[in-house]
């Protein structure tokens, strides 16, 4: 049987092509009665609108964009979680691309959405500010996610990366481990540079004597196993760890359970995150909680307003707030104060 088309539910429901399109459409100019019989016509028929066609009519796609460095791993896939979610219950659809290749794939990840996307979330080391006017139309609204671009003609949503190392560091410090050590993340990555100035800042406020000790990592499980190796063959072993992801802080545990070293009672540990695994390594991993899922729902809620209210969405530059989450691995209470 030949698919219904938007002449078949005109037929159908007694009224012209015209005000068959403005009713599937939510297009004014049809009454409440008329736009009840035309969709009960519809549902009748099994019509599906042809998607290019209706994109002509509303200008719209009615599909958010997603460009994320990488896609694996559990801090991604809570992110993409959130964004889904979120566009879901706002009937829209979701486009995902990664950039972990470098620049020029972040371009075409970029150049090949246009068109197909009604705004973008980006998040992404390698755009800035002159990125977004060498691959992007000015009428594209584009909500930056953990980035260093500032300016007003961008909308921003970071976490506090700053601040909530600052806050973890200083909780190590005052649960007694006064020789802190980083496992740092990505160079160039803002993220990883971000938590890195917070743990120097700690240490010079509130253990100026201590020697800093850091240690590269890429935010991946096998780096914070090769760190933690690094770590435990130091002449002065560190009494804490402070890494900069959880999946780094997750590969540090199994290198100190593979030496013998307890945790917390040699060594003590954190992570950054707050992962799903996180509860359920053993020991429970101490950690920074950023609801993942929330800063992605919170990005693609504010896209939203953005396509929907062009005129009335200023952009902005907002940071999602934190909580130091006490487990198992720094041996330490929880700290008076919660960010």
């Amino acid at each position: 049987m030949a698919a219904a088309t938007i002449k078949d539910v005109a037929r159908e429901a007694r009224v012209s092509v015209a005000s068959v399109s403005r009713a599937l459409n939510g297009g004014g100019g049809v009454t409440a009665a008329t736009s009840e019989r035309i969709h009960a016509a519809a549902a009748r028929l099994q019509y599906i609108p042809h998607a290019a066609a209706r994109m002509l009519i509303t200008r719209r796609t009615h599909t958010i964009g997603a460009l994320l460095p990488d896609l694996y791993g559990e801090f991604f896939s809570e992110l993409i979680r959130g964004i889904d979610l979120a566009a879901r219950a706002r009937g829209l659809h979701l486009l995902v691309s990664s950039s972990h290749d470098g620049g020029a794939e972040a371009a075409a990840a970029v150049r090949s959405m246009q068109g197909r996307v009604d705004g973008l979330l980006i998040l992404s080391e390698w755009v800035d500010a002159a990125f977004l006017r060498a691959n992007l139309p000015k009428a594209l609204p584009v909500v930056l996610l953990n980035s260093a671009v500032t300016g007003p003609a961008y909308h921003v949503l970071n976490i506090d990366n700053h601040g909530s190392a600052v806050a973890m560091v200083r909780h190590l410090l005052q649960a007694g481990h006064h020789n802190v050590a980083l496992i740092a993340g990505p160079k160039g990555n803002f993220d990883a540079s971000e938590r890195e100035r917070g743990y120097r800042e700690a240490m010079a406020q509130y253990a100026p004597r201590a020697a800093l000790t850091v240690v590269a990592g890429d935010f991946t499980e096998e780096s914070g196993y090769r760190a933690g190796q690094q770590l435990l063959a130091r002449p002065k072993r560190p009494a804490a760890v402070f890494a900069a992801n959880d999946m780094m802080a997750v590969g540090c545990l199994a290198a100190f359970k593979d030496a013998g070293v307890r945790v917390p009672e040699d060594i003590a540990l954190a992570g950054f995150d707050d992962i799903p695994i996180a509860r359920y390594v053993t020991p429970a991993l101490s950690t920074v909680r950023v609801r993942i899922a929330d800063f992605g729902r919170l990005a693609l809620e504010r896209l939203a307003d953005v396509v929907e209210h062009p005129e009335q969405e200023s952009p902005s530059a907002d940071t999602l707030g934190f909580e130091i989450v006490v487990r198992d691995t720094c041996g330490g209470s929880p700290p008076e104060e919660i960010s």
